[in-house]
């Protein structure tokens, strides 16, 4: 299966895909989990925004006038979907500390794999930020297309998703669902079992995160 490689990338920088084995390894600790998800968050917004345009500034030295760039006029927003996604935030908050943070909460149906929301709130201003929507996994793509249904309702233009392991189910629903959304991710799995996991996969995120079972 291949998608639009200008709306899907897949990040596999060496340190990027060495983090993913110690990531899928069932005998990582839950604070080492932790830990590599947080990191693998920050090389994944390093490339999310990528593309944000620059402006001249101009800053004194110690020595003389130095000619550098700064961003030009980006607000961020950072969007988990709970609760896996929230393992993610800090990462992207060392990249971009002004950066506001909204939630949206779902579940899983055990049988029919639908996601169910329970909680949803954004920054007032949300419409005219960049929204990074992060989430561990992406499996079916029901919980993501949701979150980002919800974004555009708000206004939100520009949506990019961040997950660290995904199915090409997931990926392929994403992309049909919105097309001008962007899709980031460490790794393309082969495919989703009978009860929506992902395989090879690591497990259930969030369990891995929270050591909870």
């Amino acid at each position: 299966m291949e998608f639009d490689s200008k709306r899907f990338t897949i990040i596999d920088h060496p340190l990027v895909q060495h983090k993913l084995h110690l990531l899928r390894d069932e005998n990582t600790s839950t604070k080492q989990f932790r830990e590599l998800v947080s990191e693998l968050a920050i090389f994944e917004g390093y490339e999310a925004m990528r593309d944000f345009p620059l402006e001249d500034v101009d800053v004194k030295t110690p020595l003389e006038v130095a000619h550098c760039k700064k961003i030009s006029g980006k607000k961020v927003a950072i969007i988990p979907i709970l609760r896996a996604g929230l393992g993610m935030v800090d990462g992207i908050l060392q990249l971009t500390p002004s950066a506001r943070v909204g939630h949206v909460g779902m579940y899983r149906d055990p049988d029919t794999h639908e996601p169910h929301q329970y909680y949803c709130k954004f920054p007032e201003d949300i419409e005219n930020r960049t929204c990074l929507v992060v989430d561990p996994m992406l499996a079916t793509g029901g919980s993501l297309t949701a979150a980002i249904h919800f974004l555009r309702e708000a206004g939100v233009k520009d949506i990019r998703a961040l997950t660290l392991v995904s199915a090409p189910e997931g990926v392929k629903a994403t992309l049909d669902f919105d097309k001008d959304v962007r899709l980031f991710t460490c790794a393309l799995d082969r495919q989703l079992n009978e009860h929506a996991y992902i395989l090879p996969g690591l497990g259930d995120a969030g369990d891995r995160i929270y050591g909870t079972k």
